[in-house]
């Protein structure tokens, strides 16, 4: 599978944006998907995850409740949905895919995650 994310921009304080992971190869409910974010000078972190199989979804404690994820089957594309956007939410945002059924405490870790999109960037500025 190979994934591709958009819906990246600026955006001002309060705000909300809709990121998509659009996959192409294969199938995307074959496969756990994630949502990370990395920051200038920061580590990748987990935003959200969603096992297949049970369709188990994990928060990251940063954006919880502010974030959800849905998927159009028809179209093979996973949504981020991000409301309530703060200054600190700028970061280049990144959807994985692994063909794994991850364990709870994995499903954040981006070391669980073999496939990657490459990475849309939202700006959270006045």
């Amino acid at each position: 599978v190979q994934l591709q994310a958009s819906g990246g921009g600026l955006v001002q304080p309060g705000g909300s944006l809709r990121l998509s992971c659009e996959a192409s190869g294969s199938r995307l409910d074959y496969y756990s998907i994630a949502w990370f974010r990395q920051a200038p000078g920061k580590e990748r972190e987990g935003v959200l995850g969603r096992r297949r199989g049970d369709g188990k979804v994990v928060y990251g404690s940063s954006m919880k409740g502010r974030v959800t994820i849905s998927r159009d089957n028809a179209k093979n594309t996973v949504y981020l949905q991000m409301n309530t956007l703060k200054p600190e939410d700028t970061a280049v945002y990144y959807c994985a895919a692994t063909s794994g059924n991850p364990i709870v405490s994995s499903i954040l870790q981006p070391i669980t995650y073999d496939v990657w999109g490459q990475g849309t960037l939202v700006t959270v500025s006045s």
